[in-house]
């Protein structure tokens, strides 16, 4: 099981923003954010959005950093992704 975090290249409000999933376990994901003051209302379904200025310091606390393609395509292995599609429905 591992916690990835991928490189902040989307904008939004005023900043560059990157992901943080796990390839396993939602409650890994939720437990790691908490204990590095990741807040809950930066989750989104399957994925945290995080500041440019975080990812140091979590990939300091164990997060590893992959690119986007790689956290994508281990999010699916998971099988923890949520689709375009299922977002839609929600």
């Amino acid at each position: 099981m591992a916690i990835l975090v991928d490189s902040p290249i989307w904008p939004a409000h005023g900043r560059l923003w990157a992901h943080l999933v796990s390839d396993a376990d939602l409650d890994e994901l939720h437990d790691f954010a908490a204990t590095h003051g990741v807040p809950a209302r930066a989750f989104d379904l399957d994925h945290y959005d995080v500041p440019a200025d975080a990812v140091d310091r979590l990939v300091a606390g164990g997060a590893l950093r992959v690119t986007g393609r790689e956290l994508v395509r281990r999010l699916q292995a998971s099988g923890l992704r949520v689709s375009q599609r299922e977002r839609r429905g929600l």
